[in-house]
């Protein structure tokens, strides 16, 4: 990912975002592979992965629920909060959910911390939060894809980055081989 070794780095992963990116490209994550590539690569302070979970009433699961807690069990601090029920247009029962606010947050907060930012994210509702980490002297690298159509990262995101790498150059370290930890949803993130 060409990250300094000696730089304080955390990663903020979108997850609904990550998730639909890769889907589009036709691959899943693997988040063994991910971290461990980051831990070679820099000083890894923390992972962040932030998600909307779908909570059936009638049941105490969810299909977030396995990648959830194996993230959780594996180095990943995990920020989570509950998807809104709603009915689709199709009449179908659906979720929704976002955590953008969270991320931003977290993100400022820890920036003074941190020499480096890792963002897996297109979306540029991001680029303020950005800019305010940049201005705490923090260096951000987003992490998203422009090679699928359309475009998953947005202009404004890439444009405030200090650097972007496109997941697509990734795909040979990270894309999941065999039963590493997958994700399977069905929650839309909130517009």
């Amino acid at each position: 990912m060409g990250l300094d070794p000696d730089d304080k780095t955390a990663v903020f992963i979108d997850g609904a975002n990550l998730y639909k990116t890769a889907k589009t490209l036709g691959f899943d994550i693997d988040y063994r592979n991910l971290l461990a590539r980051l831990k070679r690569e820099t000083r890894l302070v923390r992972a962040h992965y932030y998600t909307a979970m779908q909570e059936d009433k009638d049941a105490d699961y969810s299909p977030l629920r396995p990648l959830v807690d194996w993230l959780d069990y594996n180095g990943f601090t995990m920020v989570t909060k509950p998807a809104r029920e709603f009915v689709g247009q199709d009449g179908r029962k659906r979720y929704r959910g976002n955590t953008d606010i969270e991320l931003a947050v977290d993100m400022v907060l820890m920036a003074p911390k941190l020499d480096c930012l890792v963002l897996f994210t297109g979306n540029g509702d991001f680029r303020h939060a950005v800019k305010r980490v940049q201005e705490q002297g923090c260096r951000v690298v987003c992490v998203s894809t422009v090679k699928s159509q359309p475009p998953m990262a947005s202009d404004d995101i890439r444009r405030q980055a200090d650097e972007f790498i496109d997941l697509t150059d990734l795909e040979g370290v990270i894309a999941r081989k065999g039963n590493a930890p997958k994700r399977d949803d069905d929650t839309d993130e909130d517009e």
